[in-house]
C-alpha cells in the first residue's frame, strides 16, 4: 500500500470528521432559556454515526501504514524554546523506539469505533455517551505520546493542585472524606 497523504492530513481530513460524527451526536446545551438534550432520534441521525464508527473502526488501520507524519514543510509547532508540540522527525523516533506503543494507541481507536458500531446496532443513547468518553481518552491518550507530550507534565501538575486545592483529581473523582462525610 502506497499512502496518499501523511499522517497528519489523514487525522484532518478522515479520521477528525469521522469523530466528530460520535462527539456531536450527543450533548447537552444550556442556554438562559432552556437546557436541550441533543441524541439520536432518527434513522439518518444513526446512519450518520455508524458511518463515524466504520471510518474510525477501518480507518484507524491507515495509521499502520508507513507515510509521514506532517507535509512536506510542515514541521508542526515545534519550533523555539519550549515547543507546544514534537516535530515529524521526533514523532517518527518515537514511532521506531516502540512501534509496539504505536500499534496499541491505533487499536484503542479502533475499539472505539468497534464499540460505536455495536451501540448503533442497539440504538443505546446512554452508552453513545459513554462510548464518547472513550473516544476522547483514546484521541487524547495519542495526542499526549506522540502530538504534545509536553502537556503530560502540565496535566500532572494540574492534578497535583486540584488535589490540594480541592481533593480533587483530574479525573472528577475525590479523596475519601472531601465532601464532609
Amino acid at each position: 500500500m502506497k499512502p496518499v497523504v501523511s499522517v497528519k492530513e489523514l487525522m484532518r481530513d478522515m479520521l477528525d470528521p469521522a469523530s466528530d460524527y460520535v462527539f456531536d451526536s450527543v450533548g447537552t446545551v444550556i442556554s438562559k432559556q432552556r437546557v436541550v438534550e441533543k441524541q439520536p432520534k432518527t434513522a439518518e441521525d444513526w446512519d450518520r454515526i455508524r458511518v463515524g464508527a466504520v471510518t474510525l473502526a477501518e480507518g484507524a488501520y491507515l495509521l499502520k501504514v508507513p507515510r509521514p507524519f506532517a507535509p512536506p514543510g510542515d514541521e508542526n509547532n515545534s519550533s523555539g524554546p519550549n515547543p507546544a508540540e514534537l516535530s515529524p522527525a521526533q514523532i517518527k523516533a518515537k514511532l521506531e523506539a516502540d512501534p509496539v506503543l504505536w500499534n496499541a494507541k491505533i487499536e484503542a481507536l479502533r475499539n472505539v469505533g468497534l464499540q460505536v458500531l455495536d451501540i448503533v446496532k442497539r440504538k443505546d443513547v446512554k452508552e453513545l455517551w459513554d462510548a464518547g468518553e472513550n473516544l476522547d481518552q483514546a484521541c487524547e491518550n495519542c495526542h499526549l505520546e506522540y502530538w504534545y507530550p509536553g502537556e503530560k507534565a502540565f496535566l500532572k501538575k494540574l492534578d497535583r493542585r486540584l488535589q490540594e486545592l480541592y481533593g480533587v483529581h483530574a479525573d472528577r473523582t475525590r479523596k475519601p472524606g472531601m465532601d464532609g462525610k
